[in-house]
């Protein structure tokens, strides 16, 4: 699943590229990922319900849940990459009443380059509260698929970063992704997986000013 690429004195590209890296003959080569990137976009790993709804008051807050234990796995097959994030939520209330049960979106969205949603699902976690008690927890899980071919770079692109590039070379300690051209075509070829609440526009305005 890793696929080494041999870059000369650029130690900046290992840590652009991700993965481990050794050095070797004076130069490292860096491991770089088809599988997507995992994580939990800034302020929707959590949620906070209100009872009564509209209200913001810390005296209303009925449930609080959060998304964590964040892992996943990756395989590839002739055509795609597969990547699966499994998750648990935990939750509080605020009163030990009755059995309950409450059912949370998620989304599963697959970026590429950072910035494009390629694609996005909505998922459901569903948590019961038992009998007088003020907790719950749910494991969850979300998968995107990923057409193999994109997560592919252009040969031209991977000639550039392959190439052996000796100490008396004059680019010898230039970082190929100082290039705009390789660096744009890294980003097209790099996924993200993000995972987290789908959250209304008032849910996500607490999130982010409390």
């Amino acid at each position: 699943m890793l696929r080494p690429l041999a870059i000369a004195a650029a130690t900046l590209t290992l840590a652009a590229c991700g993965g481990q890296g050794t050095i070797r003959d004076g130069g490292v080569i860096a491991a770089r990922s088809v599988c997507p990137q995992l994580a939990i976009p800034a302020g929707t790993g959590s949620v906070t319900l209100f009872d009564p709804a509209g209200s913001t008051a810390s005296s209303a807050i009925d449930v609080t849940a959060t998304i964590t234990n964040l892992d996943g796995s990756c395989f590839e097959d002739s055509s795609s990459v597969v990547s699966t994030a499994t998750f648990d939520v935990i939750a509080s209330r605020r009163e030990a009443g009755p059995a309950r049960s409450l059912t949370l979106p998620i989304f599963n969205v697959a970026v590429q380059g950072g910035d494009a949603v390629v694609a996005k699902r909505i998922g459901q976690v569903t948590l019961n509260f038992a009998a007088g008690s003020l907790s719950a927890e749910a494991p969850g899980q979300a998968t995107i698929r990923v057409n193999r071919s994109a997560t592919q770079l252009p040969p031209e692109i991977e000639r550039e970063l392959t190439r052996r590039r000796d100490p008396g070379d004059v680019d010898a300690a230039i970082d190929p992704l100082s290039q705009p051209a390789v660096r744009a075509a890294v980003a097209r070829a790099t996924f993200e997986q993000l995972v987290g609440f789908q959250l209304s526009g008032d849910q996500l305005r607490y999130n982010v000013t409390r």
